[in-house]
């Protein structure tokens, strides 16, 4: 379903490109501000942005907060090994490869027609040392040798709601096994009032790692709106400070929570097994328009 088109033309000549993936129906959308840029939708929700000129630059705000944890888990430019669990555009494996070159990653994608449509249409540096499986995140990660990785990031949406089983404290077992000793977990969550998914599942993180942190808009932590976070975690002391500088200079500023703080807004929700998971609440249909 629809052509496919050159990724190198000017914003001028460029077409959407248009195609049905197990997801829905995937959309690329040239931006008409950067030459070789284009934002990947799925059933009309913004998944990601790309540059393909400049695969450093992060335009999603959840995005941008994902790259300040990513540019603090290790020295500037140091190489890392990190697994990435749901890859919509692979913007951030990109992110990786661009700030840390001989990074050596593995992305986890269940939807194989979404990666197919991204490689053909916004091709990788054939340098970046990016390793793709298609499968479901959590099988993937279970293939991932124990103590290989220094950051585990996960992006996991089906439609618009993270799956259930990525949210419980035997998926973040696995997490565990999976990361290097003081390696950081980073996850996108999605949550609007009154909060109830994001409170449990930071409970879910704090009782598998000693130090957590999370990154969002204040209105989003006030429950004012929909939005997203980014949980951090980790068994070594995070660079707080750090991230709440750089998250607080961002164009749509943040707020980190940590410590006392996060324990108290948290408020007494339970962690989260296989048993009793739910998947993430479905975002009012106003998010998107």
């Amino acid at each position: 379903m629809g052509k496919s088109r050159n990724a190198r033309r000017r914003p001028a000549e460029a077409e959407a490109v248009v195609e049905r993936v197990d997801g829905g129906l995937a959309e690329l959308i040239p931006d008409r501000d950067r030459a070789r840029a284009w934002t990947l939708l799925v059933d009309g929700a913004p998944q990601s942005h790309v540059d393909l000129d400049d695969p450093a630059y992060l335009s999603f705000e959840y995005q941008r907060r994902l790259g300040h944890v990513i540019d603090l888990v290790a020295p500037p430019g140091k190489p890392v090994r990190a697994v990435h669990l749901g890859g919509g555009a692979l913007t951030l494996a990109r992110y990786v490869a661009a700030t840390r070159p001989r990074s050596t990653q593995q992305v986890v994608e269940r939807d194989a027609p979404l990666v197919q449509l991204v490689r053909r249409e916004l091709p990788l540096d054939p340098g970046a040392r990016i390793r793709v499986r298609s499968a479901d995140a959590r099988d993937g990660l279970a293939k991932v040798p124990d103590g290989w990785a220094d950051l585990v990031i996960a992006d996991v949406f089906s439609g618009t709601r993270t799956p259930a089983h990525l949210t419980s404290t035997e998926f973040l077992d696995d997490v565990r096994r999976v990361l290097a000793p003081g390696g950081v977990y980073a996850a996108n969550l999605a949550d609007g009032p009154p909060l109830a998914h994001l409170r449990g599942q930071i409970a879910t993180a704090a009782v598998r790692f000693a130090e957590l942190a999370l990154a969002a808009d204040p209105a989003v932590l006030r429950g004012k709106r929909f939005g997203n976070a980014v949980l951090v975690a980790s068994d070594r002391p995070l660079p707080v400070a750090e991230l709440t500088r750089r998250v607080a200079s961002d164009p749509h500023p943040a707020r980190v929570e940590h410590g006392k703080a996060l324990s108290d807004f948290t408020g007494g929700a339970a962690p989260v097994t296989d048993l009793a998971a739910v998947a993430s609440p479905a975002p009012p249909p106003s998010v998107f328009r």
